[in-house]
């Protein structure tokens, strides 16, 4: 059974920092995408940043330049770095795992940023 366990989230003032990890169980081989999705309330989920088994990233706009996603593959873990916080990206924070030709999500971290 495949199961993704986030954790790090939390309060923090705007311009502070947070680490969301994820860590992946269940999964055997190699295995694709892994990335972070967010959903604030009110609005649609969005992807947040990406990091897939080829090793490219990708990024929201919005996160541009402030987030970095990095991720271990021996460990099927994926972290999200996110520096100088704004209240916007206040939100339910989801991982997320392609593989076996399936998506997997986790259950979500709450991030709250204060102003």
């Amino acid at each position: 059974q495949v199961q993704l366990v986030e954790s790090g989230g939390g309060l923090v003032q705007a311009g502070g920092s947070l680490r969301l990890s994820c860590a992946a169980s269940g999964i055997t081989g190699s295995f694709g995408t892994m990335a972070w999705y967010r959903q604030a309330p009110g609005k649609q989920r969005e992807l947040v940043a990406s990091f897939s088994s080829g090793g490219s990233t990708n990024y929201a706009d919005s996160v541009k330049g402030r987030f970095t996603i990095s991720r271990d593959n021996a460990k099927n873990t994926v972290d999200l770095l996110m520096n100088t916080l704004k209240s916007e990206d206040t939100a339910v924070y989801y991982c997320y795992l392609w593989w076996a030709w399936r998506d997997y999500w986790g259950r979500g971290t709450q991030v709250t940023v204060s102003s």
